[in-house]
């Protein structure tokens, strides 16, 4: 009976040093987020479609959990949107004419991410996998597409009081929206909430 009370307790006493190494439980971060990204008018057939790649600004948020020491799961949430002036062309007359459109953005993606704390800088590096959805209108034509997306990058955290740290981001946003691939940066900063 004492060797299994032994046992026992010396497991529990290495699962305590274990969760005693982890930094954090999780954290929240939730920002502003720039980005490239291609408006696109898919317009009827007596017209010729159009894209071109426009600055996207907009929001980001995610959630990180931690299931080992430095080793986190991120569920992250991204909403980006601008516009540009796209020339549409008719195969007959009139002419091309130019035409405003809005875009906008959203992706969603998990994966897994690695930081390591250094004093009051924590580096860190992730692969996102999801979705991305992006919609846009102008002129009276509109269009939208979904497509598989992933996001690689990192970025760094700097502490500013217990619990509160300052973000700055960037990935490499891939999509494949419109039957093309883009690739993009996506810069992101703001507040990262620790728990």
């Amino acid at each position: 009976m004492r060797r299994i009370a032994g046992i026992l307790l010396g497991i529990f006493l290495v699962a305590g040093m274990a969760h005693a190494q982890i930094p954090t439980s999780g954290n929240i971060f939730i920002g502003y987020s720039y980005s490239g990204g291609d408006v696109f008018v898919h317009a009827p057939p007596e017209v010729q479609s159009a894209s071109h790649s426009a600055t996207l600004n907009g929001w980001q948020a995610s959630l990180e959990g931690k299931f080992l020491p430095w080793i986190g799961v991120v569920a992250d949430l991204a909403v980006n949107y601008g516009s540009h002036d796209l020339p549409v062309c008719g195969f007959v007359l009139p002419p091309c004419s130019i035409v405003n459109v809005d875009g906008k953005r959203y992706t969603l993606m998990l994966g897994p991410q690695v930081s390591v704390p250094i004093g009051k800088f924590t580096p860190f590096a992730h692969a996102l996998f999801g979705g991305a959805h992006m919609s846009n209108n102008g002129g009276g034509l509109s269009s939208s597409d979904t497509s598989f997306a992933t996001a690689i990058g990192g970025g760094i955290d700097y502490k500013i009081i217990k619990g509160l740290a300052l973000r700055f981001q960037g990935d490499e946003l891939r999509t494949s929206l419109y039957g093309g691939t883009q690739n993009h940066l996506r810069f992101s900063t703001g507040i990262d909430i620790r728990f």
